[in-house]
This record gives structure tokens, C-alpha cells and sequence, in this order.
């Protein structure tokens, strides 16, 4: 019993050490603040590339498309966050952010202000958009988020005619939490969608502009590993421990002695 129990207790600790463990693995905050971008692009093509964490600003005209991406990798639940400061005298305007993932599908957004009407007289509109977790595989009918660039839109839809063409500043900034083993599934891609992933190596330098230079710090996932490997694991442990402990409580002091009791 001694032994069941420390047994017990060794893995249990390693079960919890596990669990900070995949939680560390979220991408951290870009530390080289004068390195962010200042501009956006127009497109999806000239779309400026930003990391997780990486705060990027830009000047813009009311009424235009800006286009920044990221990578988002297996397992993270990206959540990106817009800022558009507006002139001093405007009318009501209604901003809307959109996000769209490797194949240009847009995604919804869990939650958040996605869209939200700033009035005349407010100098500043927030907006929030929270995907869905980012799944290593999925079927070709679904629109689920898989690992890759994810492309920001930012516009106004509802502007007056007399407020086209007024300066904005924007800042947007992407940020993913790492969900763990709770949002596997089997399978995976055979890789990340991402531009320019299906160009042949000896037209690399011909199409160098449409490759993605970004993707996430420790490399893309292979998408079979995960935390879920650790606890079914421990879980199978501890389960047989546990069926040794309680034969070794029910099965008494031995076989009962064939010796007739003495009269």
C-alpha cells in the first residue's frame, strides 16, 4: 500500500506539472514595440503582416479597406481588437472589423463588438472580434477555423457622404489563447494555409512576394500532439493503481486455515 500511494503521488504531481506546461506554450507579447508596422495594406494580397502580440498602427481615410494577417496555429483561440480614432468633427459612423482565415472564408466571431456605430461626437470606436478555436483538421463542408494566416479587415459601412475621405489612425493588435488538449481532433493538414505554401521550390524567388514570412514561434504544429496524450495517460495509470488498491483492501487476511477449530 505504501507503494500505491506514493506511486499515486508522483503521478499526480506530474499530471499538474503538465498542465502549466501546454498553458506557457500561447505565443507572448512582440517586446520590440519600434519594430510593429505603421501602415496596412489595401488587399488581401498586400495585407501587412503582424505577430501575435505585435501592436500595429496605421493612417487611413474613412471610407477605405485595411488589410493586415497573422498566423493563428492549431489549438489557440484568436482574438484580435481594433482601435479607430476619428476626426475631431464628424458624423455618426459605423465601423466593422472582419477576419478571414488561409482560404479566405470569414469567420464568425464567438463574441464580441464586431460592429459598433460610433456617435458624432466620440473620438474614438473600439471593436473586438473572438474566433473559435483554431482545429488541427476538419471536413471540406465545414467553415471551421484551421491553422494558417488570418486576414484582418477593417472599414466603415455607414458613413455620411460629407465624412468620405476624413484621416483615421487605427491600431490592431492579435492575441491567442492556447486551449489545450480539450479542443483536439484527429487528423491534421499536410500543411498550414498559408500564401504561397503550394509554390514549388525552384519558383520561390520568382513569386517571393506572395510567401508569408511570419508563422508562429515554436513552428507549426504537427497537429497530433497534445495535452490530451498526458492525462489519458496518467488517467490509465492511476485507474490501474487504483483497481491494485482496492483488491489488495478486499482481499482479506488470505485463504481461511483448513485446521478444524480444537473442541
Amino acid at each position: 500500500m505504501r507503494t500505491v500511494r506514493a506511486l499515486s503521488s508522483a503521478l499526480l504531481t506530474l499530471g499538474l506539472a503538465a498542465a502549466p506546461a501546454a498553458a506557457d506554450a500561447s505565443p507572448s507579447p512582440s517586446q520590440d514595440s519600434s519594430a510593429a508596422p505603421t501602415r496596412a495594406g489595401t488587399s488581401f494580397r498586400t495585407a501587412t503582416e503582424i505577430e501575435q502580440g505585435q501592436r500595429a498602427t496605421a493612417s487611413g481615410s474613412t471610407g477605405d479597406y485595411l488589410y493586415w494577417s497573422f498566423p493563428a496555429d492549431t489549438g489557440q483561440r484568436p482574438t484580435v481588437r481594433a482601435t479607430v480614432k476619428l476626426p475631431d468633427t464628424h458624423a455618426a459612423q459605423t465601423w466593422q472589423i472582419d477576419v478571414y482565415d488561409g482560404l479566405r472564408r470569414r469567420q464568425a466571431c464567438q463574441y464580441g463588438a464586431q460592429t459598433r456605430t460610433a456617435a458624432a461626437d466620440a473620438s474614438s470606436v473600439d471593436l473586438t472580434c473572438v474566433l473559435r478555436t483554431v482545429r488541427a483538421w476538419s471536413e471540406p463542408w465545414a467553415n471551421d477555423p484551421l491553422p494558417g494566416t488570418y486576414y484582418i479587415r477593417l472599414t466603415a459601412t455607414g458613413v455620411a457622404t460629407a465624412d468620405l475621405g476624413l484621416p483615421v489612425d487605427t491600431e490592431v493588435r492579435a492575441d491567442s489563447k492556447d486551449m489545450g488538449g480539450a479542443a483536439a481532433v484527429d487528423g491534421s493538414l499536410s500543411e498550414p494555409l498559408v500564401p504561397g505554401i503550394a509554390t514549388k521550390p525552384e519558383d520561390q524567388r520568382e513569386n517571393a512576394a506572395v510567401l508569408a514570412d511570419l508563422e508562429p514561434e515554436d513552428g507549426w504544429a504537427s497537429g497530433w500532439w497534445s495535452d490530451r496524450w498526458v492525462w489519458t495517460g496518467v488517467g490509465g495509470v492511476l485507474a490501474a493503481l487504483a483497481g491494485v488498491a482496492g483488491y489488495a483492501l478486499t482481499r482479506g487476511a488470505g485463504r481461511p486455515s483448513r485446521v478444524p477449530p480444537s473442541a
